[in-house]
């Protein structure tokens, strides 16, 4: 008999399928709708503390390649999808996932799962192992509690703990600092290819560490979590506009908004993918994006000087700002893809242009 898994809904529904292994735990249950890209999914540290459920069926069926990873570890709380690849030659990513005590559950329908986390929105669940659904409650609720008394700062979980640089591969680029929120790989790779030198900074760190660096400009990186939790660093950047360039990423975007004195909002069911069409108002241009984020700009909070530059259209949300007397700059989909279409690249090219 096959063993049961159970992931179990916080408002008490209860979706059955195969445990695969690993261990019972508790996050934020969200979905994505990439058709592929799973492991920058699991390493990227914007999933810290959630449990991601794949709309595409098959996963795990190209295997496992560290180059594609977009941290040192796996941050999410569970994985959840249709199928699993298992096949005697290739079940590597199951067991990468297992061996890192990640609860991996297959055969469950994840299509009224999806449905119903779109119904109700984002929600807290628990990935566990049970012999029937009380049981698997029982043992969910405790793991739910648990997990949600956790300090709500995750950007502070998932930050480097001290500053680091990386030589950049063009002398002649900008000299750029990176404020770490959960910065994942590719950013610092697309700025390595443009900058002379870069420094990597802890979220917490201040105006006199950044600019004691003198930076051109300055990147604010991705993210997990609720930009209202994070400490620290929106007084940093309101110290910063105007004295250097900034450049926000998703989490940093939100931040960034924050600085300007705009206020930020929990989306529904988030956006989470990487076929995402954006509008890009300076350029007159449509593209798709890859997503992670949960939390958007509020419109309505938009001050003057304070331009939007990029909406989501699919629903009409604010995707990118900018303010030109504070010289700065944010998108809130991932211009270093991974997963995802290459279409945003470019804004690497805006933001090093604009330093010069």
């Amino acid at each position: 008999m096959k063993p049961l898994g159970y992931l179990v809904l916080e408002t008490g529904q209860c979706f059955a399928g195969r445990w695969r292994g690993g261990r019972a735990s508790a996050g934020e249950v969200v979905f994505n709708t990439g058709h592929s890209g799973y492991e920058e999914m699991a390493t990227d540290p914007s999933y810290y503390s959630q449990i991601l459920v794949t709309t595409a069926p098959m996963q795990g069926n190209y295997g496992d390649d560290d180059s594609a990873w977009e941290s040192e570890k796996i941050w999410i709380r569970g994985f959840i999808s249709l199928e699993m690849q298992e096949s005697p030659g290739n079940h590597s990513w199951l067991n990468q996932l297992t061996s890192h005590d990640v609860p991996v559950i297959s055969d469950i329908d994840t299509r009224q799962l999806v449905f119903t986390l779109r119904e109700q929105g984002t929600t807290w669940g628990a990935a566990v192992e049970a012999t029937n659904k009380e049981d698997a409650k029982r043992k969910a609720t405790e793991l739910i509690q648990q997990a949600k008394q956790s300090d709500k700062d995750w950007v502070y979980h998932v930050s480097c703990r001290t500053p680091y640089e990386i030589t950049g591969k063009n002398p002649h680029g900008p000299k750029v600092a990176v404020i770490d929120f959960g910065c994942k790989k590719n950013t610092l790779r697309e700025l390595e290819a443009r900058c002379s030198q870069v420094k990597v900074f802890p979220s917490r760190s201040t105006k006199s560490d950044i600019l004691e660096y003198q930076p051109d400009g300055v990147v604010l990186s991705n993210g997990p979590g609720n930009p209202e939790d994070v400490e620290v660093a929106t007084d940093t950047v309101r110290d910063l506009l105007g004295k250097k360039f900034v450049f926000g990423i998703c989490m940093g975007h939100q931040i960034l908004g924050r600085a300007l004195g705009l206020k930020t909002y929990k989306l529904k069911f988030g956006h989470r993918g990487s076929n995402h069409p954006i509008k890009d108002v300076l350029n007159n241009q449509i593209y798709m994006t890859s997503q992670n984020h949960g939390y958007a700009i509020d419109s309505g909070s938009l001050t003057e000087g304070v331009q939007v530059t990029h909406w989501n259209l699919n629903d009409n949300t604010i995707s990118g700002i900018q303010c030109e007397s504070k010289k700065c700059l944010s998108v809130q989909f991932h211009p270093e893809s991974r997963p995802g279409p290459h279409d945003a690249e470019t804004l690497f090219d805006d933001f090093v242009e604009r330093l010069k």
